[in-house]
């Protein structure tokens, strides 16, 4: 099993297919339907090691979930990678002081995301003599 990353999303569906998506790469996916279970998931977690959320939810948005991770201590080095739907060039600007790792178009391209993740966490390869 690969790393543990944290998926947020309102859309179950969405989660539950990029969920699947990643499990199938050998992640190990933990799903939050809004800021309040992630960060909820992250207490639980702390061997996470990716966060992906999506930017615009209906009770508090991904931007105040990544606010709220960088002003924390144990969560402020955490790598982050948004993705939107409905981002503006404005939502992408305010990103940028808060060291998002990425920023993904929805709906995810797949293939991208799977390079993003193998650049980030390059799956071990075991050498036999």
């Amino acid at each position: 099993m690969r790393q543990h990353i944290l998926l947020v999303d309102d859309e179950a569906d969405a989660l539950e297919e990029l969920g699947e998506l990643l499990e199938g790469e050998g992640f190990h996916c933990h799903c939050a339907t809004n800021v309040a279970a992630a960060m909820a998931c992250l207490a639980t977690w702390p061997d996470i090691a990716l966060l992906i959320t999506d930017l615009r939810m209906p009770d508090e948005s991904g931007l105040r979930l990544i606010q709220n991770l960088r002003a924390s201590p144990l969560h402020a080095s955490l790598p982050i990678i948004v993705m939107s739907g409905h981002a503006d060039m404005n939502d992408v600007i305010g990103l940028l002081p808060l060291q998002v790792a990425d920023f993904l178009p929805k709906p995810i391209y797949q293939e991208r995301l799977i390079e993003v993740l193998n650049q980030r966490f390059p799956i071990a390869h075991v050498v036999t003599c």
